[in-house]
């Protein structure tokens, strides 16, 4: 599977009360989003974007055309389990806490207890929530809110991940994290679709870009192709003295070109960054949100191909067996049900951590509700 979304002429209509055409949403939409690629919708307010999303979740149905996400329809549950999405708002139960809501979440995808109660744990220390996981999240600031949407949107281990604005509302030191954490899936075999009105963390994360405007594609390509001069030059030296440097631009003017030397200049991100940072690590107090900047992943999200090919080995016996098999070939069938009686095992082995042997999960204990 080449693309992990695909979409052919989609269009959405809004009509009026009659039923007659009033908008063009989206107008024959040809999008492809290959795997393990983070692309980046644009677009000012009213362009599609949110449109489009809704229509690649199915919570739109489409007027015409159709997409194709993760090989099939999002409407099928199997399809749908592999698709993690964060909407632009965060719709969260404001008396649950941030532990709660996750298990909330996790409880949909009926992940087993202890696998759930270890995802739960490693997402808020992830999103820099550990320390105020038992807080109602009805308490958090929009920021706050914005890194559990994050975390719940994770909690099934997608493989498609829809990010509506993700950075809205977030510090800058939360927001690079956010965009360090956004790479870090994408390295390890995560497929991302961003959408955000802040250019400047798409330019920093996406592989590829498309920019909507009425409803269709005005421009779509790789970042930095769509972002290179390719009629100017730009040469970074070490500090160079006052007599080379018009040496430089004598040689350049024999070029019939301009030459303008300048000292390069951080982002203001970059610099705002390094001076938290440094806050941080001289142990300054904080009551907000607490994460490092190295953009480190929770550990069940990193692929791991040992245990694909366990899994693909486990749906070959499963075919193997499926075939009718006559009498005089038994011992060989109850031979190939003990190979996938141990591939189980071994499956089984790899995925539950040491203190799950399928406990139950008791959920918080009391002295963490009173914290």
């Amino acid at each position: 599977m080449e693309y992990a979304i695909e979409t052919f002429s989609l269009t959405k209509v809004f009509t009026d009360w009659w039923g007659r055409n009033k908008v063009y949403a989206v107008e024959d939409l040809c999008l492809q989003v290959r795997n393990n690629e983070v692309f980046g919708l644009l677009g000012p307010n009213g362009s599609g974007k949110t449109t489009t999303l809704k229509m690649l979740l199915g919570l739109l149905h489409p007027t015409k055309g159709k997409a194709v996400i993760l090989g099939g329809s999002s409407s099928d549950p199997k399809i749908s389990a592999k698709i993690g999405f964060m909407p632009e708002e965060s719709y969260l139960y404001r008396h649950l806490s941030a532990r709660e809501t996750l298990d909330f979440y996790g409880r949909l995808f009926a992940l087993p207890s202890g696998t759930l109660k270890s995802r739960t744990e490693s997402l808020l220390d992830m999103v820099g929530l550990k320390a105020v996981a038992n807080r109602a999240v009805g308490t958090f600031s929009k920021g706050m809110a914005r890194r559990i949407g994050l975390a719940q949107a994770l909690i099934n281990d997608p493989d498609l991940l829809i990010l509506d604005e993700p950075t809205t509302g977030l510090d800058p030191l939360g927001t690079r994290q956010i965009k360090d954490l956004i790479v870090q899936l994408a390295k390890h075999g995560k497929t991302i679709l961003l959408c955000s009105h802040l250019l400047a963390d798409v330019e920093d994360v996406c592989d590829k870009i498309a920019i909507l405007y009425g409803g269709k594609i005005q421009v779509e390509g790789r970042v930095k192709d769509l972002l290179t001069q390719t009629d100017r030059m730009q040469i970074t030296t070490g500090p160079l003295s006052g007599d080379l440097m018009e040496k430089i631009k004598q040689l350049v003017q024999k070029e019939q070109t301009d030459c303008t030397v300048t000292s390069p200049v951080d982002k203001l991100e970059s610099f705002f960054v390094k001076v938290v940072t440094h806050a941080q690590q001289q142990g300054v107090r904080t009551s907000g949100a607490v994460s490092d900047s190295s953009g480190h992943i929770s550990d069940f999200l990193v692929s791991r191909p040992e245990e694909n090919k366990i899994i693909d080995e486990l749906v070959s016996h499963n075919i193997e067996l499926s075939k009718p098999q006559p009498e005089t070939q038994q011992p060989a069938v109850q031979q190939q049900e003990q190979v996938k009686n141990n591939i189980l095992d071994q499956l089984t082995d790899r995925t539950l951590s040491s203190d799950d042997h399928g406990k139950p999960y008791e959920g918080p204990k009391e002295d963490d509700r009173n914290a």
